[in-house]
C-alpha cells in the first residue's frame, strides 16, 4: 500500500491497530500460557549466533505486529536504476498482556514510555525457516534514555518473522520518493 509521506505514520498506526486487534492474549509462536505475561516458559531454541552473551538474563517480550517502510530511489550503483530502500520500522509495542511497552523506530531504537529508551546494533544475522520474511537478528543495545524498564537492556533477539520484505511492485522514476509500508510480525526478547 503506498502512503504519501506527511500521512504515513497515521495510516501505518491505524494499520498496526487493526492488524493487533484481538492479538493481546495470544501466547505466540513460542507459547507462554503459564508464564508471567511478558515471559515465555523458556527462551527460544536458536542459532549459537543468535544468542545473547553469557551472563545476560530475559527481562521483557513482546510480539508485535508492525510495519517495515521503504522508499522509491535511485540506486546508488546507477542513478538512472531505481529499486526500494528500507528506511525505517515504526511500531507502538505491547507486553504479550497487551499492556504498552513504547515504541520502535529508525535507528533501531526502543523508547518506553517511562522515559527508558535503548539504540540497537546488528551483531549477528540469520535468515530464518520463512524465505519471504524479514531476518532473524541479534542486536547489542545501550542507553540513551532515562532509567526505566529499557535502561539495563544490553541485548534484542528479533525472531519468529514473517513478512517485511521490500515490496514487489515496481519501483519507478514516476514512483521516486513514494514510501511503501510492508507490514511485519516477529518477537522481539530483551535481555539483561
Amino acid at each position: 500500500m503506498l502512503f504519501s509521506t506527511p500521512s504515513i505514520r497515521a495510516a501505518l498506526l491505524l494499520s498496526f491497530a487493526a492488524a493487533t486487534a484481538g492479538c493481546a492474549s495470544s501466547a505466540g509462536s513460542y507459547g507462554a500460557a503459564a508464564a508471567p505475561a511478558s515471559l515465555p516458559a523458556s527462551v527460544p531454541n536458536l542459532p549459537a549466533a543468535l544468542q545473547p552473551p553469557a551472563g545476560q538474563t530475559l527481562s521483557v517480550v513482546n510480539d508485535t505486529a508492525t510495519t517495515e517502510i521503504y522508499t522509491c530511489g535511485p540506486s546508488k550503483e546507477s542513478p538512472d536504476r531505481f529499486g526500494w530502500t528500507f528506511r525505517a520500522p515504526l511500531a507502538e509495542l505491547t507486553d504479550r498482556a497487551g499492556r504498552p511497552l513504547g515504541s520502535h523506530g529508525a535507528g533501531p531504537f526502543w523508547a518506553a514510555p517511562d522515559g527508558s529508551r535503548i539504540v540497537g546494533e546488528v551483531r549477528a544475522r540469520d535468515p530464518g525457516p520463512d524465505a519471504t520474511a524479514i531476518p532473524w537478528l541479534l542486536l547489542s543495545a545501550r542507553s540513551t534514555g532515562g532509567p526505566g524498564s529499557f535502561a539495563d537492556v544490553k541485548s534484542v533477539q528479533r525472531v519468529d518473522t514473517r513478512g517485511g520484505l521490500a515490496p514487489t511492485q515496481p519501483c519507478t522514476r514516476e514512483a521516486a520518493s513514494q514510501e511503501v509500508g510492508v507490514p511485519y510480525t516477529a518477537t522481539y526478547y530483551f535481555y539483561r
